[in-house]
């Protein structure tokens, strides 16, 4: 039996503790669907496009014998499961601020659907810190966003905030 397990995220723009994350995933499941999340309320930078074709190149050399499959979507991430047959969601908690809400939804997706279990993988104490929001603020602002991002992501942040 394949197990498929689903690492949901807006992923705007990825950074070297998603990487993490996916590194270490790819070692719980057979195939990783990697779900990136419309989300256009919290504003992204990059367009959906943009996001799934940066997941794509940077996760390209990961998968060591499992598959990656890079899959956007806009329902429920529940739902988004259930759609690439997965068992498992994969989550990542960096603080205790992550897990209040991450208890709160899977309390809440195990109301709706007990099938699907939520893992979660702590942080790499050298990735605790990083933020998407926190990578996007420091590149808008001029500063080296080198330490947080691979090189590809990094000059892409750069075209972007040389464009607005």
């Amino acid at each position: 039996m394949t197990r498929i397990g689903l690492y949901p995220g807006t992923f705007d723009p990825i950074h070297n503790g998603h990487l993490d994350l996916i590194r270490r995933a790819l070692k719980l499941v057979d195939t990783l669907v990697i779900g990136v999340a419309v989300n256009s309320g919290k504003g992204p930078m990059f367009t959906l496009e943009e996001r799934v074709s940066i997941l794509k190149e940077e996760t390209a050399a990961l998968t060591n014998g499992a598959e990656i499959i890079v899959h956007p979507y806009s329902a429920l991430t529940l739902t988004a499961a259930r759609e690439v047959g997965a068992t498992v969601i994969l989550r990542g908690l960096r603080a205790v601020a992550d897990f209040e809400f991450e208890f709160q939804m899977t309390a809440m997706n195990q109301q709706l659907d007990r099938n699907i279990d939520t893992v979660f993988l702590m942080a790499d104490p050298r990735h605790q810190a990083i933020a998407s929001r926190l990578v996007k603020e420091i590149a808008t602002l001029g500063g080296d966003v080198s330490p947080f991002v691979p090189e590809g992501v990094k000059r892409r942040l750069l075209q972007k905030v040389a464009r607005s």
